[in-house]
């Protein structure tokens, strides 16, 4: 039944999440996931493995706040081989002002592991980051 062990699959990456691995989500992502963050902002492109998308999208992001991003799940969703991540992310920029966004990631699994995700998220908060 992939619909609901896929889900479980992310909720209980999320639980780690929680509990302060931050990287338990990402662990799902397969070598070869092909991901997008949508928008204009500098790290807004399609990313075609973990690597690429670990090194040129996540470790900008982090270098740039203050501490980790305190999660707030609002759903995960799932159907067929998709499962739907809503998410608040609480935390600092390195300037000191609040960083709140809102994400949506839609992701696609093969086997156990997302091979095609979509981050939809405050892309104007995101440039702010960067200024």
């Amino acid at each position: 039944m992939p619909t609901e062990h896929h889900r479980a699959q992310v909720q209980a990456a999320v639980q780690s999440w929680l509990a302060g691995d931050g990287g338990a989500i990402f662990r799902l992502l397969d070598e070869n996931v092909v991901w997008t963050v949508i928008g204009s902002t500098p790290v807004s492109r399609t990313y075609s493995s973990r690597r690429d998308f670990v090194d040129n999208a996540l470790k900008p992001l982090s270098a740039l706040l203050d501490g980790a991003i305190e999660p707030r799940i609002v759903n995960v969703l799932a159907d067929g081989d998709h499962v739907v991540l809503q998410w608040d992310g609480h935390g600092r920029m390195k300037s000191g002002r609040p960083y709140a966004n809102r994400y949506c990631w839609v992701m696609r699994f093969a086997q156990d592991k997302i091979i095609e995700g979509t981050a939809y998220l405050d892309t104007a908060l995101v440039d702010a980051l960067f200024e």
